[in-house]
């Protein structure tokens, strides 16, 4: 098993290569809103660094949001495009449940509410507990809340950027933030079970249905 592992919706950029039991490759990019100019030079090198080609892979991940819009759209795109011209399936993971996995990698928490900042006095809420092979896993559905909602939506420790929005106290774990490893770690347990879906099925999930029309709104390209 050979798994490339992409994160670009949180306005970052990694990319992650793994087999069954380890990481063969890790790159990321921390300039904010640059996945357009590194994603793909990113990925050749990962590839090159192990001799692979696309077509050697087993599937291709992404965090398929919610989270940056522009972000969501660029990773969505890029997996599709490799995986439909490379006969690939496609692994879409949750940022929000890539965001609980980085908790537990940095932090070693095994149950949080992950929260990310979603502007416009919005955030997007969703809890998660560990699970017997280490993967978190969700314990309620993702939600688009006002801030007020959001606090009652916390239900364990609270992680991520929307971390002091729900709660002022909550500042210990707010920059706590998912790169393609946490993605990667996802990917593995569900390829191993081949819990996937075609290449067409790579569509990026928003929370918020007309998210286009509130970009100029949020200040995002």
């Amino acid at each position: 098993m050979k798994v490339l592992a992409l994160e670009t919706a949180n306005e970052q950029c990694s990319v992650s290569v793994i087999d069954d039991t380890q990481e063969l490759f890790f790159q990321l990019d921390a300039r904010a809103k640059a996945q357009t100019q590194t994603i793909l030079p990113m990925i050749e090198q990962g590839l090159n660094d192990l001799g692979l080609a696309v077509s050697d892979l087993t599937a291709i991940a992404f965090s398929r949001g919610p989270g940056s819009f522009s972000g969501v759209r660029i990773n969505a795109a890029v997996t599709q495009a490799l995986a439909w011209s490379n006969d690939l399936p496609v692994i879409p993971v949750s940022t929000l449940q890539a965001l609980a996995q980085a908790a537990y990698r940095l932090h070693g928490l095994t149950a949080v509410t992950a929260v990310l900042d979603a502007r416009m006095n919005e955030v997007y809420v969703a809890s998660y507990q560990l699970d017997a092979q280490g993967i978190m896993q969700a314990v309620d559905e993702e939600q688009l809340l006002s801030y007020e909602q959001g606090a009652e939506a916390v239900k364990f420790t609270v992680v991520g950027s929307g971390a002091n929005l729900v709660q002022e106290t909550a500042s210990e774990y707010k920059n706590v933030s998912a790169t393609a490893q946490d993605i990667a770690v996802i990917a593995r347990a569900a390829a191993k079970t081949e819990n996937w879906v075609s290449a067409e099925l790579a569509l990026p999930v928003y929370l918020r249905d007309n998210a286009w029309k509130k970009i100029p709104e949020q200040g995002k390209a």
